[in-house]
This record gives structure tokens, sequence and C-alpha cells, in this order.
């Protein structure tokens, strides 16, 4: 159970303690809350809309039921469609089945490493080109 501060503070911004805040060992309660209201609720790099995408992809991934109905009620809430939507689920997907391609095919790391720099810097040359021509 959390203490009572970060109780009042969770009731604060979100209406009420969820039942899993409080299945969370007490040794770990407070920090957990503080995880979620300073990395996912609050203002950083991404905004709350890049994070809740990231949050049904990797939800979508692990194939968690309860985090895909909540990152997708959250994504909702940031005015994300459904077509946004499923395509952050295609996403997910696409990272899952190559992994599964690469990892299955043994791909050396080192080589995909490489390859990936010479691709990056042809993308790169062509995009300079194009901004070239304009």
């Amino acid at each position: 159970m959390v203490s009572t501060d970060t109780q009042t503070e969770i009731e604060e911004v979100l209406g009420q303690v969820p039942s899993w805040i409080e299945a969370l060992p007490e040794a770990s309660a407070d920090h957990s809350w503080k995880i979620v209201r300073d990395l996912q609720l609050s203002e950083t790099e991404l905004t709350n809309r890049e994070k809740a995408l990231v949050g049904v992809g990797a939800a979508s991934a692990i194939q968690c039921p309860y985090c895909i109905h909540f990152h997708t009620e959250e994504a909702k809430l940031d005015g994300v469609n459904e077509t946004e939507l499923e395509e952050a689920v295609g996403v997910a997907s696409n990272v899952r089945y190559f992994s599964t391609v690469l990892h299955g095919a043994d791909v050396d790391y080192d080589a995909f490493v490489d390859e990936t720099a010479e691709l990056v810097e042809h993308i790169e040359d062509q995009q300079a080109a194009m901004s070239a021509d304009d």
C-alpha cells in the first residue's frame, strides 16, 4: 500500500487509487507511483500522445490485455483515432515479426549494425538531394 501522502496525491490526479497500485508491495509502492507520475503522466521530451501510442504498441507486442486497454483509453484521451491506434499496433507487430526473423535466422549483429548505417547514409543522401531540389 502507498503512503498516506502518495494516496492523497493519486486521488487528486486520478480520482481514486486504482487497485493495481494497491497490489504493489509496500516497499516499492510510492516509488512505482512516482515513475508513473513523472514519466507517463508528466511533461517530458515525448508528448503524452506519443507516449500513449508507444504504450499501445508495447502493450500489443507483449500481449497484455490490461495494458492494451489502459493505453488505448489513454491514447483516446489524447485525441488518437482508430486508424492511428491500428497503425501503432501494426508498427509493433512489424518490430516483433522482424525481431523473430532476425533472431531465427541468427543474423550477425555487427553486420546488421554496419548495414543499417549504410541504409541510413543512403536515405540521408536522398533527403539532402530532395532538399537541394527545392
